[in-house]
């Protein structure tokens, strides 16, 4: 088993059926953060996707449901899709409403195979684990078979070039060969990509990108970047 599929879908079945941010790895130190956290990151959502009463929202890579759950009140429709079948019980059996979905897939699989209404997207913390033919192949599939999306949000994605300060942080010693490591996605944190490498990917695309930051308190907001695209028209 990939190291990837042993962190999501063994690894939440070592947590207690609550604890939604451990068993996503929604961690400091081993410790899930703190609900101001988890606010900061709602609200950046909210705010990069515009949500509206009327969107309806396809969420990639959406684990137990517990981040979503938060937007559920701001929307007409929810589709969450992910590739593990405990984390899915977990967000039926905690998060459901009459307008949200849940669909068991991986998601560059959901999206060469399926259809969805939804009119905006959301990969929050799972694209760096997507290496880059499976990224590009995700984001051309968007645009091309999505056409009622028309604007995607890819959250929590570390910059390769701020991978020195995660590594000094806290003073922590970097292992010897953390540079290669920046292109495993296999890795905890996955792929480490430049803003630039963002940028051409979503115009080879057919995406505009726009980078946004966290607030500075936030606890990744160091090495952490987000991304919202937006169809290029034509």
């Amino acid at each position: 088993m990939a190291a990837t599929d042993y962190r999501h879908k063994e690894h939440p079945k070592r947590c207690a059926e609550r604890d939604f941010w451990g068993q996503v790895s929604r961690t400091v130190h081993g410790k899930p953060v703190g609900e101001d956290q988890i606010e900061m990151i709602i609200d950046a959502i909210r705010a990069g996707l515009q949500l509206a009463p009327d969107d309806s929202l396809l969420d990639l890579g959406c684990g137990n449901g517990a981040l979503a759950s938060r937007l559920f009140d701001s929307l007409s429709g929810y589709l969450g899709v992910d590739f593990s079948p405990f984390l899915l019980g977990v967000a039926r059996r905690h998060f459901a409403a009459a307008h949200v979905r849940y669909v068991c897939q991986e998601i560059v699989s959901f999206a060469a195979t399926s259809r969805c209404d939804c009119n905006k997207a959301l990969c929050y913390g799972v694209f760096s684990y997507l290496a880059r033919p499976a990224a590009a192949e995700l984001l051309a599939l968007l645009y091309e078979r999505f056409p009622r999306i028309q604007q995607v949000l890819l959250g929590n994605l570390p910059d390769r070039l701020k991978a020195g300060d995660f590594y000094a942080a806290g003073g922590s010693v970097a292992p010897p060969d953390w540079q290669r490591r920046l292109d495993d996605p296999q890795e905890p944190i996955g792929i480490w990509r430049t803003r630039d490498e963002c940028d051409e990917l979503a115009r080879a695309t057919g995406w505009d990108a726009e980078f946004r930051t966290m607030p500075a308190q936030f606890y990744a907001a160091h090495y952490r970047y987000d991304v919202l695209l937006t169809r290029r028209a034509g």
